[in-house]
């Protein structure tokens, strides 16, 4: 085979194109009709291997001889389109036939041109205006076609599409005509690079468990579970007869169909039919967030069969966890059912209002989580390459990307620089190094991740952050996003954002001074290492008192400052007792929002105070991680109260029920209640650490982990106050055990354990008892 070579830097592959980007001069532009691009083309060599390099401006399907090419869904992807733009590769071999041949590519707005953002600032045609389609088909002898202006354009049977949106599609249309020509747009072929990551796939199909018919004649279904996806249906009836689907999470307390929490995304999907049968619709270009649907058929048509379709770019799981508590249980499942539907090309935020955006303050804490449950070292290595495109000139860190506001700053402006948010340069890349043993990681992002803790120091010029309060302005931070107060006559201390600010720049600096010595740049080491003394002196003069209070005396400062060895040694025990007492104040109810709460049970463990860990992970009220499982959630909440014990929706304005940030708490459950954390010393799991931290009511516990090297499996069941823990390790994987205050008399493969183990691969039977409480 003679097929043309790639050139590969890092692990972007490019190549040499023969085609031109070129446009349809058919479309009339975003929220128009769709359009198609068209060629027909000889081939004669039958049987001999034909590839298919492919991508586009907006979203593409292609079609050669009337089949699909492939089946990943919202091709070419979702990129900073300025920076990369991602094509496909597809050995179409089969699709082609002796002769002449034709190839259709369709063309949709996408994240490309559809308006994003929120409101009546949203931005249309964010990274352009002109949508268009680039091809090379290429077999053993070379190019066979490439895409030139000799291709013809015309409409498609999609009438409109649009991220937000939904999809429009009139089946009577589908007879495409060739109306108009195309032509050649400027366009940087430098910028393409093949896929970074997996594609956007289907899952299995969820059948409804439950339809109803509402007071106006509209059909409700139920399909069971909240998933990013859409609406596959089977229709028959009358030509022009339509079908109007809309989705929504919940429904009110009544029954009632509510997706006012959509806000201004329409989200809704539109088919009329041909009348000639059965007919098969599901919508090419957009995706919805959703657990009902209400259809709605106007003329004589009728439903034969419907199915919920959700996607992921991580279909497949890569870790589990059960335990003897079926709450538990549903809140892991929910976890994995919000990664999937917000890791679409993008971990955004939600799946299903106008808004569907990577925020980075959602990803940098969700990171480690979504690494044990799947694979996820490509999807988050593309995502910071969109976040370090975004990073601004003084190092400001955008709080999403890829970033809409970058190149249309007067409609969203000031839209960079929160910390927590931020710091997903530095903390994302060393989660994927200690998953995965990905030093080139590292490596890629110092720069930005240098700029961004620079940045930081710069907001006041020291190590004491004081963020402005002003939304926009330059440093502004979002603290600690949606944390509870409890009763607003007497509301529970909150962290304010000085502290907060001024804990995430010691854990950025920190940690930057870790990643330097990895990468052996030793200065730079040397550098944070300072700084990040200076940091910890000003964090005790300001936010810790002589007593060892902390300043705003409330669960975030205290787990953060615990987590990452703030409190000087001469307070420990007096701030720990504080920070006991706090969680009795709050009646062991979580006081944590978006940075404090992944950090709250890891510090109460830390600290030995897993009386308390038990207690705040296991109440069922409101905020409680196990109040919205016991409400019926199948996917994490955006915020601990988005429904109030009646059933009634808190403010939709706002509000989200799908949104994986809170389900963070999964890296606890594998790390200390199941045990099994990666080693920074050995990344890639080529150690283990080794340090169960049992929760006995939640006997018996079971987990497992995939990685390269096979499958981890870690499970403990409790007698009385012994527990008996095993754990199985691939080849190619060490574990290490250190004997700690909660294992009493600790036996391993029946021999007593008094210092550190190291266990080889294999299965181990570590047994010891659990102090007195």
């Amino acid at each position: 085979m003679n097929f043309q070579p790639a050139a590969v830097s890092g692990n972007l592959v490019s190549r040499a194109w023969s085609g031109d980007m070129i446009a349809p001069l058919s479309d009339g532009g975003q929220g128009t009709v769709a359009s198609f691009v068209s060629s027909t083309f000889d081939h004669d060599g039958a049987g001999l291997p034909v590839e298919l390099f492919i991508s586009a401006l907006g979203l593409y399907r292609c079609f050669i001889n009337g089949i699909r090419v492939g089946d990943d869904l919202l091709t070419p992807g979702w990129t900073n389109y300025d920076d990369r733009l991602a094509y496909q590769r597809y050995d179409v071999s089969n699709l082609l036939k002796p002769g002449q041949n034709r190839i259709e590519i369709w063309l949709a707005d996408g994240w490309y041109r559809s308006p994003l953002m929120w409101g009546a600032k949203a931005i249309p045609n964010c990274w352009g205006d002109r949508i268009g389609a680039i091809a090379d088909l290429i077999g053993p002898d070379g190019t066979i076609l490439s895409t030139d202006t000799t291709w013809r354009s015309g409409l498609l049977p999609i009438l409109k599409s649009g991220i937000y949106f939904g999809e429009v599609y009139d089946a009577r249309q589908e007879n495409r005509v060739e109306t108009h020509g195309t032509e050649r747009l400027p366009f940087d072929r430098e910028l393409l690079v093949a896929h970074e990551t997996a594609a956007v796939r289907e899952l299995r199909p969820l059948a409804p468990v439950e339809s109803w018919t509402d007071d106006d004649g509209r059909t409700v279904y139920d399909f069971g579970q909240n998933a990013g996806g859409y609406i596959r249906y089977t229709v028959r009836g009358i030509a022009g007869a339509e079908v109007r689907v809309e989705h929504s999470e919940v429904l009110g307390p009544d029954r009632h169909f509510d997706n006012r929490n959509y806000r201004t995304a329409t989200a809704h999907t539109v088919y009329t039919l041909r009348g000639d049968g059965e007919e098969t619709y599901a919508p090419h270009f957009t995706f919805h967030g959703f657990r009902y649907a209400r259809v709605t058929v106007k003329g004589d048509a009728k439903i034969l069969a419907i199915a919920s379709v959700p996607i992921s770019s991580v279909p497949e799981p890569a870790g589990g966890f059960t335990s003897g508590n079926a709450l538990v249980n549903r809140l892991v499942e929910n976890t994995i059912w919000s990664q999937r539907a917000n890791f679409v090309e993008v971990p955004t935020d939600c799946p299903q209002r106008d808004e569907r955006l990577g925020w980075t303050g959602d990803a940098q804490v969700f990171a480690a989580t979504a690494c044990w449950l799947s694979d996820s070292q490509s999807f988050l290595r593309k995502y910071l390459r969109d976040v370090m495109a975004d990073q601004r000139e003084d190092g400001a860190v955008s709080h999403f990307s890829p970033d809409p506001t970058r190149l249309h700053p007067a409609n969203f402006p000031g839209y960079a620089g929160s910390t927590g948010w931020g710091d997903a340069i530095v903390v994302i890349p060393w989660v994927l190094y200690t998953h995965y043993g990905d030093r080139a990681v590292l490596a890629e992002c110092l720069d930005s991740m240098v700029r961004w803790v620079d940045f930081v120091w710069s907001i006041s010029d020291g190590p004491l952050v004081r963020p402005p309060s002003r939304w926009g302005d330059r440093g502004f931070t979002f603290g600690d996003w949606l944390q509870p107060v409890g009763d607003n006559r007497k509301p529970r201390p909150t962290i304010a954002d000085d502290c907060a600010a001024t804990l995430y720049h010691f854990i950025s600096t920190d940690l930057l001074a870790r990643i330097a010595a990895t990468l052996g740049e030793h200065a730079l080491e040397e550098r944070m290492k300072q700084r990040a003394n200076e940091i910890r002196l000003a964090f005790t003069n300001e936010f810790i008192t002589p007593s060892g209070r902390l300043a705003h005396n409330d669960q975030t400062s205290y787990a953060l400052a615990f987590l990452h060895e703030l409190i000087p040694a001469e307070h420990r025990q007096a701030a720990q007792q504080h920070f006991r007492q706090v969680i009795i104040d709050a009646d062991y109810k979580i006081g944590t929002g978006f940075i404090g709460t992944p950090a709250l049970l890891p510090a109460l463990t830390k600290l030995g105070m897993d009386d308390l860990a038990e207690k705040v992970f296991l109440q069922e009220d409101v905020p409680g991680w196990l109040y919205q499982v016991s409400k019926g959630a199948t996917t994490i909440w955006e915020r601990w109260d988005s429904m109030a014990p009646d059933g009634t929706i808190y403010e939709p304005d706002m509000n989200s029920y799908n949104h994986y940030a809170y389900g963070a708490v999964c890296q606890w459950l594998f790390e200390s209640v199941a045990g099994i954390s990666p080693s920074p010393s050995a990344p890639g799991f080529i150690e283990v650490i080794v340090d169960p931290a049992p929760i006995p009511s939640l006997s018996p516990v079971s987990a497992y982990h995939d990685i390269s090297q096979g499958r981890i499996e870690a499970g403990w069941h409790c007698a009385g106050n012994e527990v008996t823990y095993v754990l199985t390790l691939p080849e190619g994987c060490i574990g290490r055990f250190r004997p700690g205050k909660r294992h009493q008399n600790p036996s391993l493969n029946g021999e007593p354990v008094v210092e550190e183990a190291i266990l080889p691969s294999g299965t181990h039977r570590l047994v010891f008892s659990l102090p007195n409480s």
